[in-house]
């Protein structure tokens, strides 16, 4: 049986335990993403350590916080080296024991070993989250078509955040994690290594064509993608880009807008001389999955969500 204790915070030594253990499980699975050194891939919450003779076994993150609908959301992990000896589920029960009825449950990859606990302990899959691929050899990405009106540009920092953000709302307002981002968590996200603002393009039009003002006119929508460095488990080895975040102001959906800002995203990768671009899109959302099958995409992994 598990010795396992929670934490508000992780000290010194149990950070490197559990970036160990999610190493491990990185080389077994291709996930988490986790590096040698840095930050680890969790935000402030509580942490379950589950040791067996003082070895971590076992380790679970609960985001107490939760998503947008204030649902508590955790992710476990178990040392391949450690499997198939109840010491998941003996997690996913302190879990269930210490959240309330709404907890999820991330699965990533769709790991048939956590499809099994959440089986035995009453979860259903309530969202699958698609991780689309495609190759930027041969790909038919032509120059963006924008509405009449509508001219394209790129993110400026310090003016562009608060605008971003309302489209943002606006355009995720159904999302559980996407609509509650922030001014202050956008302006952090500047500051980390790969932010570029080069490739985060926005859509505006005139002052008053909807969307939100800034001095540049009104925005739109925008396309804020993302390189990944190279990972020697995944693609290759080379680096990847990622079609980050698309979002479209409801109020100028409808005339090939995201569609514009998609390629113009695209076309920039691109340029970059990158071989390889990801994309992650709600398995549910049938029109965005059909714009991503006609650009070249098709389905590389998948990520689900259990919920009770």
């Amino acid at each position: 049986m598990l010795e396992s204790v929670w934490v508000e915070e992780l000290d010194e030594a149990a950070t490197r335990e559990v970036r160990a253990l999610l190493l491990a499980v990185h080389a077994a699975d291709g996930r988490p993403e986790v590096t040698e050194d840095g930050p680890l891939p969790f935000g402030a919450g509580l942490h379950l350590l589950g040791r067996i003779a003082g070895v971590l076994v076992g380790y679970a993150y609960l985001d107490t916080a939760g998503d947008s609908f204030g649902r508590p959301v955790a992710e476990l992990f178990v040392h391949p080296a450690h499997r198939r000896q109840g010491f998941g589920t003996e997690l996913a029960r302190a879990l269930i024991a210490h959240a309330d009825s709404k907890l999820r449950v991330w699965s990533h990859g769709d790991h048939p070993g956590a499809a099994r606990i959440a089986g035995h302990e009453g979860f259903g899959r309530d969202r699958e989250l698609l991780i689309l691929h495609a190759a930027v050899e041969g790909a038919d990405w032509p120059e963006p078509v924008l509405p009449q009106g509508v001219s394209l540009r790129t993110f400026v920092p310090g003016q562009d955040e608060q605008a971003v953000i309302d489209v943002n709302a606006r355009a995720f307002d159904w999302h559980p994690e996407q609509g509650a981002l922030t001014v202050g968590e956008l302006r952090a996200t500047e500051e980390e290594d790969w932010f570029d603002a080069d490739g985060f393009f926005l859509a505006s039009a005139p002052a008053g064509a909807g969307g939100t003002d800034t001095a540049d006119g009104r925005v739109l929508g925008f396309h804020w993608t993302k390189v990944h460095p190279a990972d020697p488990e995944a693609f290759g080895g080379e680096p990847v880009g990622e079609v980050y975040v698309v979002g479209v102001d409801p109020a100028a959906q409808g005339g090939g807008l995201g569609k514009a800002l998609t390629l113009a995203g695209l076309r920039y990768l691109r340029e970059r001389g990158l071989k390889q671009v990801i994309l992650y899109v709600e398995g549910d959302n049938a029109p965005a999955l059909t714009v991503y099958s006609r650009l070249g995409f098709t389905r590389y992994a998948v990520d689900v969500q259990y919920g009770r």
